[in-house]
């Protein structure tokens, strides 16, 4: 909004200094800053409330006994995330731009899934929260309108289908009448992914961060034709808008890291997790570059596969020796790192220093192309 206000004052009055909200860096700097002290201002008020409300973390049966002192500390603490970009956004972007208009309905969507998984669970009572197949049918809801509006808008048309091949100099992938389903698939895998890892203090939003840090770079590059001529990559007009919303979710999740960050004043919950998990997948969809999440966001990958492993592991050897056995002593593996004697904080830190080799990898893959 205030993007468009300043805008009609540099038309109409030009007055000096106002040309500069016209460029996506300096706007991008405002939302990650307006994103930061939203986030500094609405976590303490918004941690009061459910203190107030008794909203509280609930005991997991299958999560290390030791994390029983948890119990009762505030959650659903995602809404002081996705208000801290949602309104930066509104403040500093683009709202004609389709990729600002999908990208907030995609994570404004999957918040509000994960908000009544979380009433359910935690206000209820409802041991489980929202079933299973309801929590997925809105993840696939939300790719199928991502997919398909992608798919046949006439805007992404002569590169809707295409994907960037990582490492592979001038070869871009189609996957053609299959978009769709894997765009499907990409936002429910990285949602519940990121839901997955959100299991210790500080871990999930402080590898969204770093994960938003490089994709800001890729959307800003794929927007502007000169880098994207140069890096070899999709040229995707318009991209770079997504920096805004980006910018904001960096300076939302490091405020609400501030909060989370060991020992956890408050967890954001489903409410934050599968909004965060399904913005990265959104977004790796909009500027093309599908096939680098497993490496830009390998933790999550390694998480969600350590989960797999586990459970078809145990089917495996309970159907052949009768009794199931485990690969890890426990899922997701950050778990698995706690009961072999890591400190929480160690793991957490430990897993920023792996995602951040990742990004750097990522980023100089295009180089290497």
């Amino acid at each position: 909004m205030l993007y468009y206000l300043f805008e009609y004052i540099n038309k109409t009055f030009n007055p000096p200094g106002f040309d500069i909200f016209r460029f996506l860096t300096f706007r991008s700097a405002l939302a990650a800053i307006t994103g930061l002290i939203l986030a500094f201002y609405l976590g303490p008020r918004i941690i009061k409330k459910l203190q107030a409300h008794q909203i509280g973390e609930a005991k997991k049966a299958d999560g290390p006994n030791f994390h029983w002192s948890k119990v009762g500390t505030p959650t659903m603490g995602g809404v002081i995330i996705i208000s801290s970009v949602v309104i930066p956004v509104l403040l500093w972007g683009d709202l004609k731009s389709i990729y600002i208009i999908l990208i907030l309905a995609g994570t404004i969507w999957l918040s509000l899934v994960g908000f009544l998984d979380d009433y359910l669970k935690v206000i209820k009572k409802f041991p489980n929260g929202l079933i299973a197949r309801y929590k997925l049918l809105g993840q696939l809801l939300i790719g199928l309108i991502v997919g398909s509006v992608i798919y046949f808008s006439p805007e992404f048309e002569g590169f809707s289908t295409l994907t960037t091949v990582p490492f592979l100099k001038n070869v871009n992938l189609d996957f053609s009448y299959l978009y769709i389903p894997l765009v499907v698939f990409i936002i429910t895998a990285t949602s519940n992914a990121v839901n997955l890892t959100d299991g210790l203090d500080g871990l999930a939003v402080g590898i969204i961060v770093i994960v938003m840090i490089a994709l800001a770079l890729l959307s800003y590059f794929s927007g502007n034709s000169i880098f994207a001529n140069y890096l070899n990559i999709i040229y995707l007009p318009g991209s770079g808008e997504l920096t805004i919303f980006i910018a904001a979710l960096v300076g939302a999740g490091l405020g609400f890291l501030w909060f989370n960050s060991y020992p956890a004043q408050v967890f954001m919950g489903d409410t934050g997790s599968l909004a965060l998990g399904g913005a990265f997948g959104i977004i790796a969809v909009l500027i093309k570059k599908e096939l680098f999440i497993p490496i830009l966001g390998g933790v999550f990958f390694m998480e969600t596969l350590s989960v797999i492993i586990q459970r078809l592991y145990f089917k495996y050897t309970k159907k052949k020796y009768g009794e199931g056995k485990r690969v890890f002593k426990m899922a997701p593996i950050h778990h698995h790192f706690e009961m072999v004697g890591w400190a929480e904080p160690k793991i957490v830190v430990r897993a920023y220093i792996i995602e951040i080799i990742l990004a750097i990898i990522t980023l100089a893959s295009f180089k290497i192309r």
